[in-house]
């Protein structure tokens, strides 16, 4: 299914300074979303906006620490990369242009092992795997979107981390192009990555002291 076309046209080069001018009915552009001047957070999927939640609590900030932190030792000196949120993942159908461009989240970590997708203003494509840490704030709706995306788009490893159950659900998109889930891990064990082999991440390092 093609992008939808922004009707009425938008003017992508006027600067919007309060996040109230916006108009939730329209479809938006990443060339509309880099004019944005306002303070709060914003994605866009499929043209849509969805206001992100307020700043993560600490709790949610030392979990994605943790994760970041062992991805990062992890791929030291090797061709992947690690980014944390906000770091602005473009998902293009098909043209790379800004005004093509209708859909832009910011995962909390997202690993990149084709640096070609990497530029300036974040990553152009699908990462190869992506950590959503879920907090008080993240709606159903929001999930079963960015979940849709990331499976759309060939995320091929996709991280759902629960504070509250202290557990981690991975999905990994298979030959068909569909995510498969995993087992729920929790505390006292260990996941491993398709993605990255040999890595591997003790549940009880990622939420100890919580």
């Amino acid at each position: 299914m093609s992008e939808p076309v922004p009707y009425p046209v938008l003017n992508d080069d006027e600067p919007v300074k309060q996040f109230n001018e916006l108009d939730a009915s329209l479809t938006y552009s990443y060339a509309s979303y880099l004019n944005w001047l306002f303070p709060e957070r914003v994605e866009l999927i499929k043209g849509k906006i969805f206001k992100m939640s307020p700043a993560p609590s600490s709790v949610h900030q030392e979990i994605v620490g943790n994760i970041f932190l062992r991805l990062g030792n992890f791929l030291k000196k090797q061709s992947c990369k690690v980014y944390i949120s906000p770091f602005d993942v473009r998902f293009p159908k098909e043209s790379h242009n800004d005004k093509a461009v209708f859909t832009v989240l910011q995962p909390d970590i997202c690993v990149i092992c084709d640096r070609n997708k990497i530029d300036a203003r974040g990553c152009i494509g699908a990462p190869d795997l992506v950590v959503e840490v879920l907090s008080p704030g993240n709606t159903k709706t929001e999930l079963l979107h960015k979940y849709r995306v990331y499976e759309e788009f060939g995320v091929k490893e996709y991280w759902v981390v629960s504070q509250s159950d202290k557990s981690i659900l991975i999905y990994t998109l298979d030959e068909m192009g569909k995510f498969q889930p995993s087992k729920i891990f929790t505390l006292s064990e260990k996941i491993t990555s398709t993605v990255l082999p040999g890595f591997e991440l003790a549940l009880d390092d990622v939420f100890e002291d919580l």
